[in-house]
């Protein structure tokens, strides 16, 4: 205390005492005035006068000046000193913007504490059983929101019971309402978690109250204006007002780009407050529908603006009757930029309203998600977000949407490299939708069955199965069915070898999606174009289709796209003997594919990366990438980038010399090549033919 050789002033001015009032001013001054040395009579009765008495006392001193438990900013103006040689240090749960304006205050707002100094108070508190149970002290700490107050009183639980572990007192405060009974200190009111937050409840107006009720209810990481707006029933205006008020308060935080979010024991609390007698039940399942029917209308107009070629595709979603506006998402960049910002609150959304009764918002929104999802790379989320759709449909009885969400977690699955014979989620989507008679869902039932056939070899039956799909289409005029289609019946003819019938289709299927404006279906034709082309020799013009495809791909944010198109890049380059852009190519696409967890075309990125290896001179290299694509390739069932991987294998042992190793490979080769029946098998022998003739 160096600093302030002349002493201290302290009061605590009972801002948010739960049994008394606050400390008035011309209170707190008496009792400066008084510890100063100024006796009682001579105390003027007068508020100014007793302010002027009090900073000419603490004039040319020294001192430190403590205002504990503040309410506002005029409560402690009086209070303040006014002599530059002294520090006022000012607690309060109140920002006291009033202060910070006009006295040139310095706020320092106190967050949570950081994880690890969470864990290393626990360990003071707590002792060596942190440091045994490390993953358990750390989720008690989350569990405790990281606030001093919480994370004391779950100490108190742990040393009064010594034989249970962390884990299980960590299990215990798993559920949010249970969490806030354990964290009430024994019963004492000023160390209740609940009781604590009690105080700065009761000092909101009715309105600010009711919302931060409301607010409670949100099952996402955080929300924006729009979302408190719908929750809350209000006006832009008073919604921001409501905000406002109660992040001055602390009740909720500021985050990022005008979003809020509420610690997990503060919204608990909240929620508790839903329960209590001044809210009703009616009033908190009107505040979810408004808000799962804002999420769902927003999503809808983010989809329209990202893809309207694929309008037909999404269920049909009523305009949501929140007051205000919606965010704009009338153009691809804002409604991907809102997608983006809202895809966790997005998964949150959608697996509450499956698991709490609105079964028809969690399918629809599922539904309505799917495109976005894909294209982002999203598989965690996606297959999070169909397997609730899925299952709230099941429990509805909807065999609809239950067919639709079939099909989109199929689609997943098959994009992330799940063995084939796990997926059985199209042939189920099928029967139902022949079931309900439903042409263009079969039919597209039959594409994504196609797409299991292609994965295993069985070009044959996923022609089949495109074909029916293709007919389908144009018998109910589906255009976009019908490019996509197409499309995928050029790929099958590529890889059979029949380049010029795949260049017909996929010119085709390219003129529909620029017919229609399918953005997306025009990066995916312009790429296994370029892949024909490439096939063909004409490696300038396939150059030129996949770069289109690939600024095509990153404009839309199609991420698996643009994956593609940098991976055939890649392979076009390789032919040009251009060997760094090639591998630079290959390189990218491997990265992505693993951000976004495609296994399949992952595997064939290291088989091309093997390929650039090997052309360099680096047959060691090149042996471990098509060691990587083979292991993957058995895992998804994916024969042709196995045969792939034993053909690169074996060329890679030639260039060492050891041709026992190649024509082991190549051997393993050609028995996948030809029960796929492609050109790539006659390759094969020639190669072992020349391994007989060394021998």
């Amino acid at each position: 205390m160096h600093l302030f050789p002349d002493g201290q002033l302290y009061i605590d001015l009972r801002g948010y005492d739960p049994d008394q009032p606050p400390v008035p001013s011309e209170l707190g001054l008496a009792g400066f005035l008084r510890a100063l040395g100024l006796a009682g009579q001579d105390i003027p009765a007068e508020f100014s006068e007793r302010a002027a008495a009090y900073r000419s006392m603490l004039a040319g001193k020294r001192m430190l000046i403590v205002l504990d438990n503040a309410c506002s900013a005029e409560q402690i103006r009086g209070l303040l000193p006014g002599s530059p040689s002294c520090l006022a240090v000012v607690t309060s749960r109140n920002r006291l913007a009033g202060i910070v304006a006009q006295h040139g205050a310095r706020r320092l707002e106190l967050d949570v504490l950081p994880p690890q100094e969470a864990v290393a108070l626990l360990r003071v508190l707590i002792g060596r059983r942190v440091d045994a149970e490390p993953d358990a002290a750390r989720m008690l700490a989350a569990q405790c929101a990281r606030l001093p107050l919480a994370l004391r009183v779950a100490a108190e639980l742990a040393t009064s019971s010594p034989t249970v572990s962390l884990r299980v007192l960590a299990g215990e405060l798993a559920d949010e309402q249970r969490r806030l009974e354990l964290l009430d200190a024994g019963g004492d009111p000023r160390t209740m978690v609940r009781s604590v937050f009690s105080w700065s409840y009761q000092h909101l107006p009715a309105a600010v109250a009711r919302s931060f009720r409301l607010l409670g209810l949100h099952p996402g990481p955080d929300l924006d204006l729009h979302a408190a707006m719908a929750l809350s029933g209000a006006t832009e205006e008073q919604a921001r007002s409501v905000l406002n008020a109660l992040s001055a308060m602390y009740l909720i935080q500021g985050t990022r780009d005008g979003r809020y979010a509420m610690h997990d024991l503060l919204r608990a609390y909240a929620v508790s407050l839903t329960l209590g007698p001044v809210a009703s039940m009616d009033e908190s399942r009107a505040a979810l529908t408004r808000l799962l029917d804002y999420y769902l209308a927003t999503a809808a107009a983010a989809m329209e603006a990202l893809a309207p070629a694929e309008r037909d595709r999404r269920p049909a979603v009523p305009t949501a009757a929140t007051p205000g506006q919606r965010p704009p998402v009338t153009d691809p960049a804002s409604a991907r930029t809102w997608l983006d910002a809202e895809r966790a609150v997005l998964v949150a959304v959608t697996t509450y309203a499956a698991c709490h009764g609105w079964p028809d918002h969690a399918t629809r929104l599922a539904a309505t998600l799917s495109r976005y999802l894909v294209t982002g790379g999203y598989n965690s989320d996606a297959i999070t977000i169909h397997e609730h759709a899925l299952a709230a449909a099941r429990r509805g009885g909807d065999r609809g949407a239950e067919a639709t969400a079939l099909v989109n977690l199929g689609e997943v699955r098959w994009r992330t490299g799940h063995p084939v014979h796990e997926n059985g989620h199209f042939e189920q989507a099928l029967g139902i939708l022949r079931e309900m008679g439903d042409r263009v869902g079969e039919a597209r039932a039959h594409g994504n069955l196609a797409l299991l056939a292609w994965r295993q070899g069985r070009y044959a039956e996923a022609a089949d199965h495109y074909d029916q799909a293709l007919a389908a289409f144009r018998e109910m005029g589906d255009r976009a069915g019908e490019a996509r289609a197409l499309d995928n019946l050029g790929a099958i003819c590529c890889r059979q070898g029949r380049h010029e019938q795949a260049a017909g289709q996929h010119e085709r299927a390219l003129a529909l999606f620029g017919e229609i404006g399918d953005q997306a279906g025009q990066a995916r034709a312009f790429a296994n174009l370029g892949w024909v082309l490439k096939k063909q020799g004409f490696l300038e013009q396939a150059t030129d289709h996949l770069e289109r495809s690939l600024e095509l791909s990153r404009t839309i944010g199609d991420r698996p796209c643009e994956a593609e198109a940098l991976s055939d890049l890649g392979a076009v380059r390789l032919r040009q003997g251009r060997y760094r852009q090639a591998a630079d190519d290959y390189h990218r696409a491997i990265v992505l594919f693993r951000e976004i967890g495609h296994q399949a075309s992952e595997a064939e990125a290291l088989n091309g990366s093997g390929e650039v290896l090997l052309a360099t001179g680096q047959p060691g290299g090149a042996r471990a990438q098509h060691s990587l694509a083979l292991d993957l390739a058995i895992v998804i069932g994916d024969k042709y980038q196995q045969a792939g991987a034993h053909d690169g294998l074996a060329r890679s042992h030639v260039a060492d010399g050891n041709c026992a190793a190649a024509c082991h490979h190549w051997r393993h080769a050609l028995d996948l090549f030809a029960q796929l029946d492609v050109p790539e098998a006659s390759a094969v022998l020639g190669h072992l033919a020349t391994l007989g003739a060394f021998a």
